[in-house]
């Protein structure tokens, strides 16, 4: 039986829905997500395997002009890198909107030689529904792309007409995953991940930018998962945000984070968390490839 394979970078600014899709695509929660910008730092493989056809999408960071620290060059180097190679693009963008950061993503997939894929997401904020079109055929995004799907990821809106999008322009070639995988991913990197998508969410507002995990310890047997994680602040101000008055906080962050693991792993979790300071770890090379980001 002939199959397909293939590598599929999904690319736009921060805070598109990127994740969202990842996460519907693959059919269950791999991909952090939160309505603050950034959220995604790596560029994170998730795996859908059909009887035919086995579908890598990469999850990139949000790409973004003007970012001056060194985490955040760092972070749109990896989103470029991603797209290098890849069988198909998707560039995501938000319904009726398209600034400065989304051009740029538009530049970046422009320069592949592969064919690549406009989704227009959160169409349900559009009202009226009639304004779409007009937009549509004004971007220049839209006329260059292979093809436009609207689509609603929070809901699974036309994800099905995506994927059968994606899966036409695949290549024949054997699968490079077992088909029980969705990603290639060690399990104490989704730990560190999802410590941070609990904070993201939790915090909000308050939450520094300059703010990662770093799990120290991760035993695994048979009944129970016992995970260590260190939380990195730049400041000591913002390390008591993060604890918050007599460990509140923190003990929510953590409670919130140990039951997405459990659902993930399908094992009881028992998290421990500490909050460290590293004064302008966001501008440290050194810091930052420690914390597994890719500098290269």
């Amino acid at each position: 039986m002939k199959t397909k394979c293939g590598y599929i970078a999904i690319t736009g600014r921060p805070n598109v829905g990127k994740s969202t899709l990842l996460n519907r695509l693959i059919g269950q929660k791999l991909s952090i997500t939160a309505h603050k910008p950034q959220t995604t730092r790596h560029a994170l493989l998730g795996i859908n395997t059909t009887a035919t056809t086995q579908f890598i999408y990469i999850d990139t960071p949000g790409i973004h002009r003007d970012g001056k620290r060194t985490l955040n060059r760092v972070l749109n180097k990896t989103a470029a890198s991603a797209a290098t190679g890849a069988d198909v693009q998707i560039l995501v963008v938000q319904a009726l909107t398209f600034d400065k950061h989304d051009e740029m993503a538009f530049e970046t997939v422009s320069r592949q030689d592969t064919p690549w894929l406009l989704v227009v997401n959160k169409i349900d904020r559009v009202n009226p529904k009639e304004r779409l079109l007009p937009w549509l055929s004004e971007l220049p995004a839209a006329q260059a792309a292979a093809a436009v799907i609207p689509t609603c990821a929070i809901r699974s809106e036309n994800i099905k007409i995506l994927e059968s999008e994606i899966e036409s322009r695949l290549p024949e070639a054997p699968f490079q995953f077992e088909e029980s995988e969705i990603t290639d991913r060690s399990s104490k990197f989704l730990a560190s991940e999802l410590v941070r998508e609990q904070l993201t969410r939790f915090l909000s507002q308050e939450l520094p930018y300059s703010i990662s995990v770093e799990i120290e310890k991760f035993e695994q047997d048979v009944k129970l998962i016992r995970i260590s994680a260190i939380i990195w602040v730049e400041k000591a101000s913002q390390k008591s945000i993060v604890i918050g008055k007599g460990g509140a906080s923190l003990k929510e962050i953590g409670s919130r984070a140990r039951k997405t693991m459990q659902t993930l792993f399908d094992s009881k979790v028992h998290l421990e968390l500490w909050v460290k300071v590293k004064d302008g770890w966001a501008d440290d090379a050194a810091m930052i490839r420690s914390l597994g980001y890719e500098s290269q």
